[in-house]
């Protein structure tokens, strides 16, 4: 397909899991992809895998726009959508996250997303000699509107996310330019082994003196080493990533996408059972 014919995308965290399958998709579907990533290491091995590739780490602010700068111009100034899906998890119970941490996470998760949002926004409105068009799709989670324990961090950031994009939708609402949730569940991605290296700087400094301790040691620490049970109802990446396709070859895409088995209950649940009901089963994920 010739260059100038194909649809565009930015997508953010695409070094492993649900970024890099998208990014891997939407290029075979003949797509123009820019796959960003926040460590030189991995935008220099996207490179070599073919693809296009910048630097945006989402808690470094100046870097972002100058990410988003580079990556419009490899795709000629034109931009049909943008996947935010870089994200990462900080586990902990709430009375053990330091402020330090939260600000950190929301950076990464909340902050960065939105002003990469803010700027697709400005170039998609000046498009199709300014009428406007475009996507910008949202990669939210289950835990962004079902809480769990010791999700604190990363469940306040997806909360927050969400708002923020019903939000937008509203304001968007009967214009060519389209806002998405995308709410995956289980998906198997080295997010855990992320989640550990947060937890290893911001909460198991404090567990010795923590009320938690006891969890933290019987549960937390063993589920972020890969110990126990897999979940029977993990995907891989590549369901988010057919899920992204179809939002953005809807005619009128959904507001939300749920993707797994679990996401689709826990909103059903959280629907129709008293909230005493919901906090009993969530308090036992």
């Amino acid at each position: 397909m010739p260059q100038d014919a194909r649809k565009t995308i930015l997508i953010t965290g695409c070094s492993s899991g649900i970024g890099a399958a998208s990014a891997d998709l939407l290029r075979a579907k003949g797509w123009r992809v820019v796959a960003a990533c926040r460590k030189p290491e991995d935008v220099a091995r996207k490179i070599s895998e073919g693809h296009d590739s910048v630097l945006v780490d989402h808690e470094d602010a100046a870097g972002v726009e100058a990410g988003y700068r580079v990556a419009l111009e490899i795709l000629g100034g034109r931009l049909d959508a943008l996947f935010n899906n870089g994200a990462y998890a900080v586990p902990g119970m709430v009375e053990d996250l330091p402020r330090e941490a939260l600000e950190a996470i929301f950076a990464a998760n909340l902050f960065g997303p939105h002003q990469l949002t803010r700027l697709a926004l400005k170039t998609m409105r000046a498009q199709d000699e300014g009428r406007g068009s475009g996507r910008i799709v949202q990669c939210s989670s289950v835990l962004g509107f079902a809480a769990a324990r010791a999700r604190g961090a990363y469940n306040s950031t997806k909360f927050a996310l969400e708002g923020l994009t019903d939000t937008l939708r509203l304001e968007l609402r009967g214009g060519p330019i389209k806002a998405i949730l995308i709410e995956p569940g289980p998906i198997a991605t080295p997010f855990r082994r992320n989640a550990a290296l947060q937890y290893a700087r911001w909460i198991k400094p404090l567990t010795p003196d923590s009320f938690w301790r006891e969890l933290y040691a019987g549960q937390v620490e063993p589920r972020l080493r890969g110990e126990g049970k897999k979940d029977r109802w993990e995907l891989g990446p590549e369901a988010v990533a057919q899920t992204l396709l179809r939002a953005l070859e809807a005619r009128e895409p959904k507001a939300r996408y749920r993707v797994t088995f679990p996401t689709k209950t826990a909103a059903l649940m959280k629907r129709i059972l008293p909230q005493r009901a919901f906090d009993a089963i969530s308090a036992k994920a």
